[in-house]
């Protein structure tokens, strides 16, 4: 059995572009960036960012569209998919991206507009939201560092 599933929690590169398919079937485009923290061996904090391209299709890349901007917190569920075209300089070209298919919104930030908090392509139920007055609580996690040789697996 093969799986390829993705799962992205990060803050947008930049704005979302939008873009119609000759089918008339609309595509967004925008970048995510993820950050992975960690202690290195003398306990000094690292951080290390991976950069993704993702693309969204249909009335999920409409959402993003109208609520999404860059430096907004967003969550992405989909595939991985790489795909190889031939540039203008005769070179082959890849780029590897994950096809969207869920999207969850951050919390809205001040000024920003009231957005959906999830949206799923596979549903066609117009967004849901709340007042725009509701403040995010902040979870606080403990600074334990996880060893491997802790882990009993």
């Amino acid at each position: 059995m093969n799986f390829n599933k993705a799962f992205l929690i990060g803050n947008l590169t930049r704005d979302p572009e939008l873009r119609t398919l000759p089918s008339g079937q609309p595509v967004v485009n925008f970048g995510v960036a993820t950050n992975r923290m960690w202690k290195n061996k003398e306990g000094q904090p690292q951080q290390q960012a991976e950069f993704h391209n993702i693309v969204l299709f249909g009335r999920l890349a409409e959402i993003a569209k109208q609520y999404l901007k860059k430096g907004s917190l967003v969550m992405v569920e989909g595939r991985i998919q790489t795909r190889s075209w031939e540039g203008q300089d005769g070179q082959k070209k890849y780029r590897t991206e994950i096809i969207g298919e869920s999207l969850q919104l951050g919390p809205r930030n001040a000024g920003a507009p009231q957005a959906a908090h999830q949206a799923d392509n596979q549903t066609n139920t117009p967004p849901s939201g709340s007042t725009g007055g509701e403040s995010m609580e902040t979870v606080e996690y403990p600074e334990d560092d996880i060893r491997p040789e802790d882990i009993p697996f």
